[in-house]
């Protein structure tokens, strides 16, 4: 279902598709809905071969350079390598789990992981989909801002439209931790496969999968993250106490979160798995004003970049 390109010279026709693709890609984001883990605890590595499906075991490890969650991040820079196992039966059912390792903090530490199970499926040739729960566990020290996330339920839909976009939406139903509210989170997107075979060998393959992503739903996880800041409950006078509280009824207010913009590389070599994904995110609606950011003490940054990459060994 991908277009077919050669590494070593770029066709007229793979230029066209790859501005049809950015074409379609920033129509949708300007004109689309108001509004993927963790992002990553959320994410799955795309395989890339045409063969029959069967059993899988994957070990994997990724370096993840700064935790996102829907555009927000920590005060601090939080780096995160995440060895991870998968295993997928034959009719789609798979477990998987992860942990989440902080390093470069005085205190290098585990900070977290998941364990999740899920159903992958191909309604038709172009139509696919899968299911999924996720538990995900942190630290009690842990400062990530989906900390306040207990666990996910995950429904979502990919369709290619006549290899030229595939469009996906996501649906994520967040059970957070007791005392902050739960979440709803859309996630719509539109991407493109370019692939190259026989690259550096008569069996591997590349991909190349431009994206653009828009997450919207409720933002209650960043209230539990207020309180793993110890900001909640910090001593305010009354202007400043019915400033907050404002603030954080309208967590529960759905709105468009960030626009994310990212290019998945991989790389395919019997049953080795290079992959690089940059990512561009645009944070929108993090804070009521000004005022709301100043009394949190918090930076708000309105977009980041980072970027993550990885090793799997899949047979």
């Amino acid at each position: 279902m991908a277009t077919k390109f050669n590494p070593y010279f770029m066709t007229p026709n793979f230029y066209k598709a790859l501005l049809l693709c950015f074409f379609f890609g920033s129509f949708y984001t300007t004109y689309g809905q108001v509004n993927n883990h963790k992002a990553d605890s959320l994410k799955a590595t795309t395989d890339t071969d045409d063969t029959p499906k069967k059993s899988s075991f994957k070990i994997s490890v990724d370096y993840l350079s700064n935790d996102v969650f829907m555009g927000r991040t920590d005060t601090t820079k939080t780096p995160l390598i995440t060895p991870g196992i998968k295993y997928t039966f034959k009719s789609g059912i798979f477990f998987s789990g992860t942990l989440d390792y902080l390093p470069n903090r005085k205190t290098s530490k585990l900070d977290g992981g998941n364990f999740a199970a899920g159903y992958d499926f191909d309604i038709t040739d172009d139509l696919s989909g899968g299911v999924s729960f996720t538990k995900l566990f942190f630290s009690k020290t842990s400062t990530q801002v989906s900390s306040a996330i207990n666990s996910t339920l995950n429904g979502n839909l990919d369709y290619n439209i006549a290899d030229i976009v595939t469009v996906s939406v996501s649906l994520d139903y967040n059970i957070n931790k007791q005392g902050v509210n739960n979440d709803f989170v859309f996630n719509p997107g539109l991407s493109h496969d370019f692939t190259a075979e026989s690259v550096f060998g008569n069996k591997d393959i590349l991909l190349i999968s431009p994206m653009v992503t828009l997450n919207t739903g409720t933002q209650n996880f960043y209230d539990g993250y207020l309180v793993r800041k110890n900001l909640k409950n910090a001593k305010r006078n009354a202007a400043e106490t019915k400033l907050f509280d404002s603030y954080t009824i309208d967590l529960s207010e759905f709105t468009l979160l960030d626009y994310e913009f990212s290019m998945p590389i991989e790389y395919k070599s019997g049953p080795f798995i290079f992959h690089v994904t940059p990512t561009y995110a645009i944070a929108e609606n993090q804070f009521q004003s000004a005022a709301v950011q100043k009394l949190l003490g918090l930076s708000g940054k309105p977009s980041v970049f980072y970027i993550e990459v990885g090793v799997a060994l899949k047979f």
